[in-house]
């Protein structure tokens, strides 16, 4: 009798400005165990790529498997990517983050094969396949937390443009005279919507005087301030908290009809912290708003969802970048 096949894994990782998350997954994307560490992203690029390597160790460890039964790493990094380099380019929220070769590092740390990717790329990935079943042949990924990206799959790919940066949602100007964005524009959908944006909007009412029961809960600064808070505060009553909230969730639905118009996708979905907060909150306002902004006929069809993937959203997009990198690989 011939042995059973052995069980192959796939290590998925989501690299933040704050923390590293690590998954294993089956080869059928079923998640077997996670680990998660501190970034401390001010210690510079080769001490964070030692954590990112230590976070996929303690991973596999924690599923009492061994690293030489894992096929393959993925990860989402933020900022821009050259994805068949490897290389992270830039990321802003990442000090001296240019032209990092991250593929090359953790494959000399690992010793294992490592495909790297933008974040909200691998996110809309993993959303993709686990949740959609890769049945759509178009979807568009937003990730709305405390920045806002998004990823494109046209055709069943992942679409990354001329210049590898197609997808950044978050950089659509939505109100000419708007805000200062962090990219430097004024009045991007960032700089509108996010978690930022929207704390940002909060602070600024209290200084000037609003009333809100957050400052009950959390004090006058905020300090430790969550999209969590402000489901808690809007069930509270807090007339002033909803209507910034339902002012965001408009925003995201202008957005989301524009990219209606422009790529008429079969879903748009949905995620990132502030929706998993706050996905009862806002999401009827985002639907109605983007067919209300979308043109006669266009919406006609097209699902606007919410991605129930939370936090593993990363970590399994990664597992399915692992997974599609190593099947396009020529056989020897």
């Amino acid at each position: 009798m011939s042995e059973p096949a052995k069980q192959e894994y796939l290590v998925g990782v989501d690299l933040g400005g704050t923390k590293i998350l690590a998954g294993v997954f089956t080869s059928n994307l079923k998640l077997v165990g996670t680990a998660k560490l501190s970034t401390k992203a001010n210690r510079g690029p080769s001490a964070v790529i030692d954590r990112i390597a230590r976070c996929v160790q303690d991973a596999v460890d924690e599923c009492d498997l061994d690293l030489k039964q894992v096929r393959a790493v993925g990860v989402g990094a933020p900022g821009s990517i050259d994805p068949e380099a490897g290389k992270v380019i830039f990321s802003p929220n990442m000090p001296g983050w240019e032209n990092i070769p991250l593929k090359k590092e953790l494959e000399k740390r690992l010793e294992l094969p490592t495909f790297v990717e933008n974040d909200c790329n691998v996110c809309t990935l993993g959303v993709y396949e686990a949740e959609l079943e890769a049945k759509p042949k178009h979807v568009i990924g937003i990730f709305v937390g405390t920045g806002i990206g998004g990823g494109l799959i046209l055709d069943g790919k992942l679409f990354s443009g001329y210049n590898l940066t197609a997808g950044e949602v978050g950089h659509m100007v939505l109100e000419v005279n708007g805000p200062k964005c962090g990219c430097g524009n004024k009045g991007c959908f960032e700089a509108l919507a996010s978690r930022t944006a929207i704390f940002r909007r909060i602070q600024t009412a209290i200084k000037d005087g609003q009333k809100t029961v957050l400052t009950d809960m959390l004090g006058q600064n905020l300090d430790d301030l969550r999209s969590g808070d402000l489901r808690k505060a809007i069930r509270r009553g807090d007339k002033f908290v909803e209507k910034v909230i339902e002012e965001a969730a408009e925003y995201i639905g202008i957005a989301v009809g524009n990219l209606i118009n422009i790529i008429n996708p079969e879903v748009i979905v949905l995620g990132g912290g502030v929706l998993d907060a706050l996905e009862d909150e806002m999401m009827a306002i985002i639907v109605e708003t983007a067919r209300d902004y979308a043109m006669p006929g266009t919406a006609k069809g097209i699902e606007i969802i919410a991605s129930k993937l939370g936090d593993e959203a990363g970590i399994t997009g990664g597992a399915v970048l692992a997974r599609r990198m190593l099947k396009a690989q020529p056989k020897n």
